[in-house]
């Protein structure tokens, strides 16, 4: 069974365009669902940062576009339930429960519970997180005497006599959005949402008990200050994903490679990078994402990526490391994991724009650096990966 995070609807550029997309907005022909079963690919995660880039009518049709070609997709629905319950896909060796869900996603674009006495809200299953900041307390009382003086403090009291704000907690303030916490070790820190935590774990354990195997899949671009090393409640998350039942946690979202981690016996994947990533090729876009590049009614899609990308001088042209990824392959024997393989991939950087983007088995000096670089990146989570030729080998 093949399974990749579906960051692109099947809608035929269909569905009122969002106000705020994802970045591209990720529109697409309804036809390259053959090309992802030709491929391999039969089941596929729906919840990212661009499930919505065409509303509610994008997410629809594309969804209809998977049922009818028969993929199993996850973690978008008409209301929070369906989009947190799982996709299943009966294969000659069993029956695969897939979840899906996204960290990284607009405020409006996350599915709502439907009620006995109102409807749900259509989206994506969504995992929040808090974030806090520990600065020393010297820090703290810095930033109290800045509120002060600019009148936050003031604004803030009435606020909360209002009762539309919560009073600071000793030895924390709550200062432009942000929490700072006192503490003799600064430092960034995330915590998952407990509510989605508890959510999606029992959905994990439903489809425990109706799949030979359960896979849980995050988008998320959050990172702990390294845009390579997940954001702590990432890895609180995956841990509790596979607790709860999942037999494989896999990440995607920052586009580019993260380590594994093998929890309990069972491989976490914080990011495998990207597979296919023709960005730039995108045909069709709405005026909003031309305005961004500071461009009018006449410009080109062309002109639109030379101008965002100043001539693949900046962001992901101008990056090795957004075209370098694996391909990760878990060995079973009678249901039990065995090992992990990992077959580095290389997506063409340098070639011209309408070439870069498919992915090749990366060879030679570039497998080796792809390989070693895994090896850096998992090494924090006690993971040995083994390089055997041009793939890593872990066992479990």
């Amino acid at each position: 069974m093949g399974f990749t995070n579906l960051e692109v609807l099947l809608n035929d550029y269909k569905g009122i365009p969002a106000a705020d997309s994802g970045g591209t907005y990720a529109g697409a022909p309804a036809s390259l669902v053959d090309d992802l079963k030709w491929m391999g690919f039969h089941a596929v995660s729906r919840a990212n940062n661009h499930s919505l880039d065409y509303s509610y009518e994008g997410l629809r049709i594309t969804s209809e576009t998977l049922t009818k070609a028969g993929v199993c997709h996850a973690g978008v629905g008409e209301n929070l339930g369906e989009a947190r319950s799982p996709g299943y896909m009966e294969t000659p060796a069993g029956r695969v429960g897939v979840l899906s869900g996204s960290s990284s996603f607009a405020a409006w674009g996350r599915a709502g519970h439907a009620r006995t006495d109102f409807q749900g809200r259509p989206g994506l299953s969504p995992l929040r997180y808090s974030t806090y900041y520990n600065v020393s307390k010297e820090h703290l009382d810095a930033l109290k005497g800045i509120e002060d003086a600019l009148g936050f403090a003031k604004i803030k009291e009435a606020a909360r006599k209002a009762g539309y704000l919560r009073p600071d907690k000793e030895g924390e303030l709550t200062f432009g959005g942000l929490k700072f916490v006192a503490s003799d070790t600064p430092g960034l820190h995330t915590d998952p949402n407990e509510r989605d935590v508890q959510e999606i774990a029992r959905w994990i354990r439903d489809a425990r008990r109706q799949a030979d195997w359960v896979f849980y899949t995050l988008h998320a671009h959050e990172a702990h200050v390294e845009r390579e090393v997940p954001a702590e409640f990432i890895v609180k998350f995956a841990r509790a994903c596979i607790d709860a039942g999942a037999d494989a946690f896999i990440g995607h979202g920052p586009h580019v490679l993260r380590g594994i981690e093998i929890y309990t016996g069972k491989p976490i994947f914080y990011s495998l990078g990207n597979f296919i990533f023709q960005n730039d090729l995108v045909k069709r876009h709405p005026q909003d994402i031309y305005d961004r590049a500071g461009l009018g009614l006449e410009a080109t899609p062309a002109d639109m990526y030379d101008a965002r990308s100043k001539n693949d001088t900046v962001s992901f042209p101008a990056d090795v490391n957004y075209w370098e990824s694996v391909l990760g392959v878990i060995d079973y024997d009678a249901g039990v994991i065995k090992k992990v393989e990992i077959y580095p991939l290389y997506l063409g950087w340098d070639r011209p724009r309408p070439q870069r983007g498919r992915p090749t088995l990366a060879r030679g000096e570039i497998s080796k650096r792809i390989l070693e670089r895994m090896q850096k990146l998992s090494e924090p989570y006690g993971t040995n990966i083994r390089i055997e030729g041009e793939k890593g080998v872990i066992e479990v």
